[in-house]
């Protein structure tokens, strides 16, 4: 799609297809192994209660002293692609 080794210019090149510049150098950022640690206690807990969104999953997991936001929380379970039923 864009090409950076293009003689044409990048930024003409995201104004011919319309999106932004920043989205041509944006590297996503790797998993932390924090983070997959707390992905995975977070797929044991929804197996164990199907019911529960971020906001209950994230009390379930500071009761347990993982000291955790419901937004990230609901972030990792979206890229887990899981949600409450």
């Amino acid at each position: 799609m864009i090409d950076r080794d293009h003689p044409l210019p990048v930024s003409r090149q995201v104004k011919l297809v319309d999106i932004s510049r920043s989205s041509v150098y944006y590297q996503p950022r790797p998993i932390s192994d924090a983070d997959l640690r707390l992905m995975r206690r977070i797929d044991e807990l929804h197996l164990e209660h199907p019911f529960a969104g971020a906001r209950m999953l994230a009390r379930l997991l500071r009761r347990e002293s993982i000291p955790v936001g419901r937004r990230h929380v609901r972030t990792l379970m979206k890229r887990m692609g899981i949600e409450a039923l």
